[in-house]
């Protein structure tokens, strides 16, 4: 097996591994019922569309076809190996983060029904670990799909969503839990501890 195949397999493996993950949470959360969904629209539609573009259909036609081959480059066994332990951390911290987040967790920006604000365990440091965790996935997707389009089109795709969507994600916090998401928001930082 080639080091590329080896890549493209592992970016493969490392989506199904993320999609499984997301299931049983998934199916929690669609039992909870939704307080708030004024912020569940079109344009929140368009930018997880974006995402998954990014994140999901471009690097899958590059991975199944290698297209666009005129921006592939040969792969390092350095760079694939950073790439498979960076997706593995990814996964870790994307499950952390759901199980703490449990029945509280939504695809798009709602409160629930009885909604309690998280600020322990990978909340503790940081607001939003579930995007810390999508920049580690597109972080990964860069290093094991050698190719200039597919590699950083995870980073662009979800950091288009990400930068159009954390400040509306943080005012409905703050609409819903007042004071308390305002202190919160004062020690702690968005996605990297002690940095931003």
């Amino acid at each position: 097996m080639s080091l590329l195949t080896f890549a493209k397999i592992a970016w493969a493996v490392g989506v199904v591994s993320w999609y499984v993950l997301r299931i049983p949470f998934e199916r929690k959360a669609k039992r909870q019922r939704v307080a708030d969904a004024r912020h569940r629209n079109l344009r929140e539609m368009i930018l997880l569309s974006i995402s998954t573009l990014g994140l999901g259909i471009i690097p899958a036609i590059y991975a199944a076809t290698g297209f666009p081959k005129f921006a592939a480059y040969p792969p390092t066994v350095f760079q694939v190996v950073a790439g498979v332990v960076v997706f593995a951390g990814s996964l870790l911290l994307f499950w952390r983060t759901h199980r703490q987040l449990g029945k509280y967790w939504s695809v798009t920006l709602e409160i629930k029904d009885k909604h309690e604000l998280i600020t322990s365990g990978v909340y503790e440091k940081v607001r939003h670990p579930m995007y810390s965790a999508f920049f580690l996935w597109a972080l990964a997707q860069l290093l094991l799909l050698p190719n200039f389009i597919a590699g950083p089109a995870g980073l662009i795709g979800f950091g288009i969503l990400f930068f159009f969507r954390v400040g509306r994600e943080e005012q409905m916090m703050r609409e819903a839990f007042g004071a308390e998401y305002d202190a919160y928001a004062r020690r702690t930082k968005r996605v990297i501890p002690g940095i931003y």
